[in-house]
């Protein structure tokens, strides 16, 4: 074993160098998509539904100019798809067009951003602004799909006396119990996930409050969503869900940079990070019920279609099916869907903040 190998560290430490260190698997030419399959990749649907997202949100704002970002945008896959649903009619009717800063159709502009670590991909839009932080003073729509369950935390496990401690591992995924959790980690287990029977796991979710608290601050006025895997205070997984995918496949959790390393989200955390108290709280919704919301469904289309439009009958069956995965029960339907309103004036264009 080498010395990098042989070195103890806190999940969180470890994850952060496996994901995006030098060679992380983040940072890799192919991307996430080479390796599991998000919404974004089961179906245009998806992001046709957050097109029409978007245009509520401007409608709200009583804008016809609006900002789309992206956060964890991988190879800038969602946001080509909503620039392409636009361009083609628009979310909610129109014509097709396009703008030097942006895409117009049905009288909306769209400034799109994708905040991402790894490099801007070849043939990518030239419309989208690739960039590596979140832009601020954002009018519009900062949307975060599977990004929050890959920033990376520390795991925590409840020794033989109850006493919760950081688990350490080395780059083989071997794993050992190391000092007590203590002053804002310990804070924040025993307000949102308090370990009591010996062996009780936990992913200590405070960086991905941070996180989510500095997407909602980028925001002078529009929503904030984030979309994830996730539990609240209520469902918690006793042992914690910390895992890893390669090549399509869920497998242990081994931060060597060969794979995906993700947990589940505290997302009820999330949400109090973000604030949004008073007149415009934090709304939690699954998956299926937002995108109902959205007009997407699974229902089959009529029989009678398949003898009047044949051709009509097989293409509305398809997205049926389409929408079916997206909505499932004990899938991608499962997902939770956190939204954050920030209402505001008018603003000066996005500049660039910290990630």
């Amino acid at each position: 074993m080498t010395d990098e190998t042989c070195q103890w560290q806190g999940w969180r430490q470890a994850t952060e160098r496996a994901l995006y260190g030098p060679g992380g698997f983040y940072l890799r030419p192919e991307g996430p998509a080479g390796h599991f399959r998000t919404s974004v990749h089961a179906s245009p649907l998806f992001a046709g539904a957050v097109a029409r997202l978007l245009a509520e949100v401007a409608e709200e704002l009583g804008t016809s100019e609006i900002d789309l970002v992206d956060v964890g945008a991988g190879r800038g896959e969602l946001l080509t798809g909503v620039l392409n649903a636009i361009a083609h009619g628009g979310p909610s009717g129109g014509v097709p067009g396009g703008t030097p800063g942006g895409t117009t159709a049905g009288g909306l502009t769209v400034r799109a951003y994708a905040v991402e670590r790894a490099s801007r991909p070849a043939g990518l839009d030239p419309r989208v602004e690739w960039t590596d932080r979140l832009p601020r003073g954002v009018r519009g729509l900062v949307f975060a799909n599977e990004w929050l369950d890959n920033v990376p935390v520390d795991v925590a496990e409840a020794d033989s006396t109850g006493t919760a401690r950081y688990v350490e591992v080395r780059a083989d995924g071997s794993e050992r119990l190391g000092g007590p959790v203590s002053g804002a980690d310990a804070e924040w287990l025993a307000r949102w996930w308090p370990l009591g029977e010996p062996g009780a796991r936990a992913e200590i979710g405070r960086p991905r409050d941070d996180a989510w608290a500095s997407a909602v601050a980028s925001l002078a006025a529009g929503r904030a969503v984030a979309v994830d895997y996730a539990h609240v205070r209520e469902n918690r997984p006793p042992f914690g869900s910390l895992t890893g995918f390669r090549a399509g496949r869920e497998v242990p959790p081994v931060p060597d940079g060969s794979g995906d390393l993700t947990a589940h989200v505290a997302l009820d955390a999330c949400a109090a990070a973000g604030g949004g108290a008073g007149p415009h709280p934090a709304e939690l919704v699954t998956q299926r019920e937002a995108l109902g919301r959205l007009g997407v469904s699974g229902g089959r289309p009529p029989l009678s279609l398949a003898s009047a439009d044949p051709a009509a009958y097989v293409r509305a069956l398809s997205a049926a099916g389409e929408a079916a995965e997206l909505t499932a029960r004990g899938g991608l339907g499962d997902f939770l869907w956190l939204t954050q309103r920030v209402p505001g004036g008018a603003t000066e264009p996005p500049g660039h903040g910290g990630y």
